[in-house]
């Protein structure tokens, strides 16, 4: 196991390998980590501390080219531009999040919403959730066809159930699939889109190519049965299906985003197309509590509010549940170790992926707890202090973030350090910012 660790990411930022210890992550705008150590900085709140926030996505940890590097990152800054807008609204962390998916859902870019991945049938299904941290209801969507947007679905989904009961006592679901949650967002007021909206010439193009692949993987197969070589067979399958999955497509994956508004709650979603010519009817960890998102404010016996968002393989993230578990990590002292160690531990040497060679994913989290901006000082302003960080297995993870008082999103593209093996090693990156707030 090796882990990539770097400062805060930038032109200055570096990659390199190191061994599974861990440092602090590289504060944000020149701040040392830790409470204790925090001073004033370009990061502060406004004069007036109302409506402060800050906001956290990713377009995917899978494979990024070079190439395409200044549209991925556009449209993480597009994302985190219309989260900061509804922000300084006054807008509570569980809607913002949902308007920085939709970003991320409408780019061709992604594999979300538009532009996802076609399934075996050659058709779009996409999956989404969405968590809010301050009443801990959850909402989402499986295998859903014909809505632009599927996160609406899931965050309507959410604020309907926040209602209470429905009539006759009946509880409201949380979780729809197919049909029935197609039938659910329509009678919900949320506009259908004809199919062939939401397929790009890059999608189907990626489609046909993989059809024409798996016709030939399984000629190929039925002739080696047919001369008795099962366990050929095997293997040459198994290097067919890591093609699919990591070369023709790795640059799409799963979308999501984690927020905290200025009452200090936060939120997090996640939503995606899904595999590569996967079977109909297939639900990934995007649709999957304590799988694809996570957040929860603090209170009781949680020191901080936590707000997880996971991308890569819905396989291996749902078999080790890895939203859930990196929160309850985030409750230790030091993030940064927590989540390195919970990467390590949970997931690519987690015993229910023990079979696998390779295990792909990737996560964003915050976590953020109230804290005085001049400890020494008799103003003794509030401030939230937000801690943000990434981590991934795969070959690189493009992130985007920003807070209220930024001027512009920052936006990285996070990779392995050279030689590093994906899906054996991973990479962790991060920072730290304040936020001046007037609320007690």
């Amino acid at each position: 196991m090796e882990a990539a660790e770097s400062g805060r990411p930038g032109p200055a930022a570096s990659s390199s390998s190191s061994s599974s210890s861990s440092s602090p992550p590289a504060a944000a705008e020149g701040e040392k980590t830790g409470p204790a150590a925090m001073r004033r900085s370009d990061r502060d709140g406004g004069a007036d501390g109302r409506n402060v926030g800050f906001v956290l996505v990713h377009a995917g940890a899978g494979y990024h080219s070079e190439s395409k590097a200044k549209e991925y990152k556009q449209v993480c800054k597009k994302a985190c531009q219309k989260a900061i807008e509804k922000l300084q609204t006054g807008a509570l962390a569980v809607d913002v999040v949902a308007a920085a998916l939709i970003e991320l859902e409408d780019s061709p870019f992604t594999n979300a919403g538009m532009g996802s991945n076609l399934n075996l049938s050659g058709d779009i299904e996409c999956d989404a959730s969405t968590m809010d941290g301050k009443s801990l209801n959850f909402g989402a969507v499986g295998a859903l066809r014909g809505i632009k947007n599927p996160i609406l679905v899931a965050n309507k989904l959410l604020s309907e159930a926040q209602k209470g009961k429905l009539s006759a006592g009946r509880i409201p679901p949380c979780f729809l699939v197919g049909e029935g949650a197609h039938k659910w967002a329509v009678d919900h007021g949320i506009v259908p889109c004809p199919p062939d909206i939401m397929t790009t010439k890059f999608s189907l193009s990626a489609f046909r190519k993989n059809r024409r692949k798996l016709e030939l993987a399984e000629k190929v197969e039925t002739e080696m049965i047919q001369t008795k070589k099962r366990r050929e067979v095997t293997e040459n399958v198994s290097v067919f299906i890591f093609t699919l999955s990591t070369n023709v497509t790795a640059s799409l994956d799963t979308v999501g985003a984690v927020v905290v508004d200025h009452e200090g709650n936060v939120a997090a979603a996640v939503s995606s197309g899904g595999l590569a010519m996967k079977h109909p009817g297939r639900v990934g960890q995007a649709a999957v509590y304590g799988c694809g998102c996570w957040a929860e404010n603090a209170g009781g016996h949680n020191v901080y509010s936590t707000a997880v968002s996971t991308s890569g393989c819905g396989e291996h993230l749902v078999r080790t549940m890895l939203a859930r578990e990196c929160s309850v990590a985030l409750q230790s002292e030091d993030a940064h170790q927590a989540l390195l160690e919970t990467m390590q531990k949970k997931f690519v040497r987690s015993p229910f992926l023990a079979c696998e060679d390779s295990v792909l994913g990737g996560v964003i989290v915050l976590r953020c707890c109230r804290c005085s901006m001049d400890s020494e000082s008799a103003l003794n302003t509030p401030a939230l202090l937000v801690e943000f960080l990434w981590s991934h297995t795969t070959e690189s993870m493009c992130v985007g973030y920003m807070s209220t008082q930024d001027g512009k999103a920052k936006t990285h593209i996070s990779r392995l350090p050279p030689g590093a093996v994906a899906g054996q090693s991973l990479a962790i990156e991060g920072g730290v910012c304040r936020l001046r707030t007037s609320v007690n």
